[in-house]
């Protein structure tokens, strides 16, 4: 979660004064107040909304929430401008939109906002630059039209913001303070991109950095060029929407412009119509236990600035969270008021009784525990790189299971614990030694004929890492183990990238492979640059019983 720090006064001139009732209201809207002083007020703004990560954004939802409940309507004229999108873009960054708004009267506290907002923008909603970023230019110092296109790093040159001299594109990623923290997102680029008026003025490199000449915004500026870049369509949209929105609260007036791509693709950008999402008040009624009317449901949609049309909900352009019908069901809840609900019984009877597997995932935490083993949970999420090439898995291709539109690199459905049990022992390789740590959780791999095509296994990871860590170590842990489960095991050597050859078994239960047992070997504690000696044993535990 982000911390939005707004200043009182300025906060109570749009929604009045803060008493302990008006704290808890913000709080129920859902952003949880964090600390009230006399000159700031500090509440929690979760991920799903960084329509609020400003104060004009964060104001305009309170003030529909407390006051005036309404669908707030933007009004675009069309610049006549243009952008060119060139096909030289590299590959990792080929989307860009832009616009214009005119008629800003900036001061200090406010350039001081709207780069807050085009920081907090970037870190949260694109993922620190990794799917975008957002400039701002002043208009009066760019000649349109605009291209955005791709050039060897080597041939830029400009002088960036806050530089004191015209350096490269390659030397920028090494001798700027914002190429250093963001350069490794385009460091191994052949081409970077690049905005060039038609002058043939460089006015930026995406992701990292402004020119100092036509990238400045001041006191004195009144209309700027925005854009917005990367390689996440719809996170650029809702990006720019959410910043231009911010803008026209400030008082100034939006001009779309004409994004052209070389390809042919047109865009006006930006487009601020409501999206249309169809629901059923029956089954948010349902969903939430309630009886509410058509009349109803509208007055709570607008006290959360969402609109109503012939069936329909109307969500506003920069709103990013309302993917689906249940969502609605949550804004009309937070509407409603979650105090307002009357808890009831079920009319059910039923008998629970604990799982099975789950009775065995205790009992075995509970053993491990006993020999002083440290029990870690780690993400269902990893990367390519996490997850095979740095236990030294080549073909893998097969294995994976990649999920779509992930929102972080984290893209790939694990089918081990190993791999997470050896990155964690990596982050923690200077911590103190010995380390011991296991992990029972979910594994997941392809399965033709499950309906999702995914089958999911739960498994058990033990790893050792120390000094004296090798097969005996881990041997013992597995001997006392299975005799804690009355189980009986045999080991048959085997081969397997990860592990040491000739120090590396096959666990066998009942004639069935279970699992692998074995010391690391030596490139993969090199990868993951491990200090130790580390042993390891990875089983399924749906062969075990109680």
């Amino acid at each position: 979660m982000t911390i939005l720090t707004l200043n009182k006064q300025q906060l109570e001139s749009k929604i009045g004064k803060i008493t302990p009732e008006l704290e808890d209201k913000i709080s129920m809207f859902g952003t949880p107040v964090e600390e009230v002083t006399d000159d700031e007020v500090s509440v929690e703004i979760f991920p799903n909304r960084p329509d609020l990560l400003s104060f004009q954004g964060f104001t305009r939802a309170l003030t529909c929430f407390l006051k005036k409940p309404r669908l707030l309507k933007y009004n675009v004229e069309d610049s006549k401008e243009k952008l060119i999108i060139k096909n030289s873009l590299p590959k990792q960054w080929p989307y860009a939109f832009a616009c214009i708004v005119k008629g800003l009267k900036l001061d200090d506290e406010k350039i001081k906002e709207i780069i807050d907002i085009q920081e907090k923008i970037g870190a949260s909603y694109h993922r620190k630059r990794k799917k975008g970023g957002i400039g701002l230019y002043p208009l009066d110092k760019i000649k349109f039209p605009i291209k955005f296109i791709g050039m060897k790093p080597e041939e830029i040159k400009f002088r960036p913001l806050e530089f004191p001299k015209e350096i490269n594109g390659r030397q920028i990623l090494s001798q700027h303070p914002t190429g250093r923290e963001y350069g490794n997102i385009c460091k191994d680029w052949d081409v970077f991109p690049i905005f060039i008026d038609d002058d043939n003025t460089i006015m930026s490199m995406p992701p990292i950095i402004n020119s100092h000449e036509v990238g400045k915004i001041n006191e004195n500026t009144k209309d700027v060029f925005i854009e917005a870049t990367g390689n996440d369509y719809e996170a650029l949209r809702l990006g720019i929407n959410m910043i231009v929105t911010a803008l026209a609260d400030m008082g100034g007036k939006i001009y779309s412009i004409d994004c052209e791509y070389q390809s042919g693709k047109k865009v006006k950008v930006p487009n601020l119509e409501p999206e249309k999402m169809p629901f059923s008040i029956e089954n948010i009624n349902k969903t939430l236990g309630l009886e509410l009317n058509e009349k109803e449901i509208i007055n709570l949609f607008e006290k959360m600035g969402i609109g109503y049309e012939k069936d329909n909900a109307l969500i506003p352009a920069y709103r990013t969270d309302i993917l689906h019908e249940i969502d609605l069901s949550e804004e009309v809840a937070i509407a409603y008021g979650y105090k307002n609900f009357q808890p009831e019984i079920p009319e059910i009877s039923t008998i629970g009784e604990e799982n099975n597997t789950e009775k065995l995932k205790r009992k075995i935490s509970e053993i491990l525990i006993g020999l002083e083993l440290l029990e870690i949970s780690t993400y269902h999420l990893s990367t390519k790189e996490k997850q095979f090439k740095k236990i030294n898995i080549k073909d893998f291709k097969n294995q994976m299971i990649e999920v779509l539109d992930s929102k972080t690199e984290n893209n790939i459905l694990r089918n081990s614990l190993l791999a997470q049990s050896i990155n964690i022992l990596s982050e923690n390789s200077d911590a103190q030694y010995p380390q011991k740590i296991f992990e029972l959780g979910k594994t997941f791999k392809h399965d033709e004929d499950s309906e999702t095509q995914v089958k999911e296994t739960e498994k058990l990871c033990i790893s050792l890492c120390y000094e004296k860590a090798n097969f005996t170590e881990i041997k013992q842990i597995l001997d006392y183990l299975t005799r804690m489960l009355d189980i009986s095991y045999e080991i048959k050597e085997t081969e397997n990238p990860s592990f040491i050859n000739g120090r590396c078994g096959e666990i066998i239960i009942n004639n069935q492979s279970i699992g692998i047992i074995g010391e690391i070997s030596p490139t993969v504690l090199k990868n993951n640059k491990i200090k130790m000696p580390t042993a390891c044993l990875e089983i399924e535990i749906s062969s075990l019983s109680l």
